[in-house]
């Protein structure tokens, strides 16, 4: 099938990206390089089309033709620059996400897969979490994260678009994002143990994720792409939550201890009942083994910034500010 992946410069979509390859599909990615960077794609960009372009943009039917399927990943990521910055990420993760629906619907898109977010849980009030629970969004990233996926199954309901929508939990890997903000915990840690400065644990450590290796989150686009599955809505997760601490231990090197965050959930648990008995999906990569493939290429974070105590205090503190 001829696929658009979005956001295909990205972490994830990268990953995606050479997964269809691989897989004999005809690849076009549109990404605007915000957080992106081709060096992702540099194993597959001689085998792809690539449109440096942004998803908000208006002519985008004169760049693609024939799409059968599309992986819409591309949004603005992030807590913290959310907070800052609200009307930017509403614009991309809502009006772009719009703007995709459209050129989905205008242009006979068989299948439109949606990289959802399970912040939109917020602070779940039951373990393990399932679809079914509260939507609790509480900050800007996860309110226009969970508004793109309500345009998602709005399409489909009304203009017969056939959906999937994945909330995607903790998801960590090869290629984690090394951009400017501060963000998700692996590319912290993995930037300070490069640098071999001391670790910063956020409280006491003890809080658990539901953290799920990129090859994992891959296969599971993959199986819903080829699944007959519409207006669904299904959780990707290990379901198998590790600690903070633990990470810290598998990371190895000094650590040093800072605030706890308000309106941060303590533990992160995916409830993926949905996920094997709909796509047949589980997780595969443990989290031993997907440290152990992150440590064997720290070079990576050769040039992602390495945050500090009091880096991280100016940065968050919009945080303390405005979130409880």
């Amino acid at each position: 099938m001829k696929t658009l992946v979005t956001g295909g410069a990205g972490f994830i979509g990268s990953h995606l990206v050479e997964s269809l390859v691989e897989n004999g599909h005809e690849v076009v990615v549109i990404d605007n390089l915000a957080t992106g960077n081709l060096k992702n794609l540099a194993n597959v960009i001689d085998k792809v089309t690539f449109v440096h372009e942004d998803i908000r943009s208006p002519n985008l039917d004169k760049f693609l033709y024939g799409i059968d399927t599309v992986f819409h990943l591309a949004s603005l990521a992030d807590i913290v620059p959310s907070i800052d910055r609200p009307r930017e990420y509403l614009e991309v993760n809502v009006i772009g996400t719009c703007n995709i629906l459209e050129f989905s619907r205008n242009n006979g898109i068989s299948k439109f897969i949606y990289a959802a977010s399970s912040s939109c849980y917020g602070l779940p009030d039951s373990f393990p979490t399932n679809e079914k629970s509260k939507i609790d969004t509480r900050y800007p990233y996860a309110l226009s994260k969970y508004l793109g996926e309500q345009e998602v199954l709005h399409w489909s309901e009304v203009y017969g678009l056939n959906t999937v929508s994945l909330r995607l939990f903790n998801v960590y890997g090869p290629r984690a994002r090394t951009s400017g903000n501060y963000g998700a915990v692996f590319g912290v840690f993995l930037a300070q143990r490069n640098k071999g400065v001391p670790l910063t644990i956020v409280g006491d450590g003890k809080q658990m994720r539901d953290f799920t290796h990129v090859h994992d989150v891959v296969n599971a686009f993959n199986l819903a792409a080829r699944s007959r599955l519409n207006k669904s809505i299904i959780n990707i997760g290990s379901s198998s939550p590790t600690s903070v601490n633990l990470i810290a231990k598998l990371i190895g090197g000094d650590r040093v201890h800072i605030p706890k965050r308000p309106g941060e959930p303590d533990i992160t648990h995916a409830d993926i009942a949905l996920a094997r008995e709909l796509l047949g999906w589980k997780p595969l990569v443990s989290i031993d083994e997907g440290v152990k493939g992150l440590l064997e290429n720290l070079s990576y974070w050769n040039d992602a910034p390495v945050w500090t105590p009091e880096d991280i205090s100016k940065e968050t503190a919009s945080w303390f500010k405005y979130l409880k």
